[in-house]
């Protein structure tokens, strides 16, 4: 993988990443005041990024900052950049360029306030340790290297696993655990690093209703506790429903803001372009919810 040389002046000639609608990418955002700068004390603030697979564009001149506090979804069509996004947040895919900062400093000075869920299908889940292992991983930030994991780290893991209804499951091996419990094991070590910044990619995907539900009063109990929840999110549905703000994603920012006023048919149209029969039904549901009784 190697970054690409840009126009700055224009858009990438490749076009978008597959699912993108090159039709969907929206102007650039105005370029900030000399002297700018994003919040010192902002979450996670991304400035200019820019990134490509194979000199093809996934993400370009991305610009945002999150809320403190808040449960965020992240959304757009498939191939719009939103796990790469995450990933390039945490430095785990290489930028073109631009710039990223957790509470205004980058985030490897910041590592250990970020807890990451990364997507189910890409742990393997073969490897021999059991649930509590995992959970205690979240603690090795906290540790440093080469110190082992005590007795209050363990037991901070154990009232993890508890917090996610799997504390009868500390000593099963994470492959004898089902999908949803899988899931809910890897939210249960990001809990265990009691982060301040939380970036989720798609931790309600191919999980039973007892699984999301559980997810979803732990994501709130977050939320009450001052932290930060970003999440990859593919369920348009449920965006009302479970979420306070909305990122629209399709290679740039389309959109973002409190979910009552970016999450309109509008929005979702120049987000997703002609596949509008879910996005309707979405749109629906928001404004039968937002209708006066």
């Amino acid at each position: 993988m190697q970054p690409i040389a840009r126009d700055r002046q224009s858009p990438p000639v490749n076009g978008p990443a597959t699912g993108a609608l090159e039709t969907n990418v929206q102007p650039r955002p105005p370029a900030r005041t000399a002297g700018a700068e994003h919040p010192a004390d902002c979450p996670l603030s991304i400035h200019d990024m820019t990134v490509a697979y194979q000199r093809r564009p996934v993400l370009w001149d991305v610009e945002y900052d999150a809320p403190a506090g808040k449960l965020i979804a992240l959304v757009g069509p498939n191939g719009a950049g939103k796990s790469t996004l995450i990933k390039a947040v945490m430095d785990l895919v290489p930028k073109a360029s631009g710039r990223v900062t957790v509470f205004g400093e980058p985030y490897r000075r910041q590592r250990r306030l970020v807890g990451y869920v990364p997507q189910r299908e890409s742990v393997d889940w073969d490897f021999p340790v059991s649930a509590l292992d995992v959970v205690a991983m979240g603690r090795y930030g906290r540790l440093g290297w080469l110190r082992p994991v005590g007795r209050a780290d363990l037991e901070a893991a154990r009232e993890a696993l508890d917090r996610v209804g799997l504390k009868d499951f500390a000593s099963r091996q994470i492959r004898q655990l089902s999908g949803g419990q899988q899931q809910r094991v890897f939210l249960a070590r990001a809990l265990a690093q009691d982060a301040q910044l939380y970036l989720m990619d798609e931790p309600f995907a191919s999980v039973d209703a007892a699984t999301e539900r559980a997810i979803i009063e732990v994501l709130r109990a977050m939320r009450a506790a001052g932290k930060t929840v970003i999440v990859v999110h593919h369920d348009l549905e449920t965006v009302p429903e479970y979420f306070e703000y909305v990122v629209l994603l399709n290679m740039r920012v389309v959109a973002h803001g409190p979910v009552r006023d970016v999450f309109t048919p509008e929005n979702l149209r120049k987000t997703y372009g002609g596949r509008l029969t879910l996005l309707e039904e979405a749109a629906h549901k928001l404004a039968k919810r937002d209708a006066p009784v």
